[in-house]
């Protein structure tokens, strides 16, 4: 329970903090004009969005396994981190397409006093609250929280990018900066996204564990050579924040299934603590 409310504490914490910067951004782009501020508002409106979906897909990831979900409810962040990529790239498409109206017809940038102001009010704002949900998911191996996590991050270069384009308008005037800027940034989103998407739909395939963990889990096994013969058919998964692992182990056939039954559990502990939030299943085979 206590890892749940932690999970949904910080989801809510993104939720705020994005609908806080929604509100300056947008008043500082309707004061300055800036197409790079609007467009920093368009993303950080992505990113509640986006916020929204990560704190129900921590809440539904949460819940334990039922009769039509043997397995969890873990793949409910994968989906959540696909969708929030999605939303993402749809945000870059959008500043791309306003950055190139403002080239074709530029427009005089007003205010840049209060712009400075916002982008790095934004800025300083987004790393807090990425350190944060990139520490929480990282203590709970979370793929929604993660994800959040990560398009925050980004956030804090962009919101600075967008600051020093403000500032280099405000040093030499030159205006072009701010659309230049702002296709700058959807760059960066769009490198994000692609990310994010493939970290979150691969799991949605079964892919394997990453080759480091599989490495590990290999280690635990070879540590018991004096008490099996072998391992094979090794196969992982991952389903949200719950790694799954089955094997088959072969063993003396002069071994009394009582005692087969407490090697294989020591194994799974030691497999446990090697690698958190695992699911492990072994089938025992007797040695010719």
């Amino acid at each position: 329970m206590g890892l749940t409310n932690n999970k949904s504490s910080v989801a809510i914490l993104s939720v705020i903090s994005n609908s806080f910067l929604i509100i300056i951004k947008i008043i500082a782009g309707l004061l300055s004009g800036s197409v790079s501020i609007v467009s920093e508002a368009i993303h950080s409106g992505m990113d509640l969005i986006a916020a929204i979906i990560a704190f129900i897909a921590v809440k539904i990831s949460s819940k334990p396994a039922d009769k039509d979900h043997p397995y969890g409810h873990g793949k409910v962040e994968n989906v959540s981190g696909v969708i929030e990529g999605i939303l993402i790239l749809i945000a870059a498409i959008l500043i791309i397409t306003e950055a190139v109206k403002k080239i074709i017809r530029p427009e005089h940038i007003g205010e840049t006093n209060i712009a400075l102001i916002v982008m790095f009010i934004s800025s300083a704002v987004n790393f807090f609250i990425s350190r944060k949900l990139f520490k929480v998911a990282k203590e709970i191996d979370s793929v929604a929280l993660e994800a959040d996590a990560l398009h925050l991050k980004t956030d804090v270069y962009t919101s600075a990018g967008v600051g020093v384009g403000m500032l280099l308008i405000k040093i030499t005037g030159i205006e072009i900066f701010d659309p230049i800027v702002a296709i700058l940034v959807a760059l960066l989103i769009v490198k994000e996204a692609w990310s994010l998407i493939w970290n979150a739909y691969c799991p949605l395939l079964d892919t394997k564990l990453s080759d480091s963990e599989e490495d590990k889990i290999k280690n635990v096994i070879n540590s018991y050579n004096g008490q099996i013969i072998d391992f094979h058919e090794l196969r992982t998964r991952k389903s949200g924040s719950i790694k799954y692992i089955d094997f088959h182990m072969t063993v003396n056939k002069n071994l009394s299934v009582e005692d087969s039954h407490a090697l294989s559990e020591r194994i799974e502990k030691d497999l446990e603590e090697a690698l958190k939030n695992t699911n492990v299943s072994i089938h025992i085979e007797p040695g010719v």
